[in-house]
């Protein structure tokens, strides 16, 4: 149902660098505009795994909410816990389809 993002940034695809050209090849508002739309349609779930502690982010689009339900429950991470997972490298993001 979900499927993990790659493990280590050098496999995600383009460099920082071919993102910054691209970036600047767009007409000014596009990107912002496109992204608001984007994120109109997303939905989230943070929370640390039962199991494994570490923080799960599931991202979705909104058609895929009811999967969410079928997804192991999380238990709530609050700010802190996500800073520290963040600098501990224990942050999973998980794409519900």
């Amino acid at each position: 149902m979900s499927d993990l993002l790659p493990s280590h940034p050098s496999d995600a695809g383009p460099s920082d660098a071919d993102l910054s050209d691209a970036l600047e090849d767009l007409p000014a508002g596009v990107l912002p505009q496109e992204l608001e739309a984007l994120g109109g349609q997303l939905v989230w779930r943070i929370g640390k795994d039962d199991v494994s502690d570490d923080v799960i982010v599931r991202l979705g689009y909104a058609s895929a909410t009811p999967r969410f339900a079928h997804l192991p429950r999380l238990r709530s991470a609050g700010d802190a816990d996500l800073l520290l997972a963040v600098s501990e490298g224990r942050v999973v993001i998980e794409w519900v389809d």
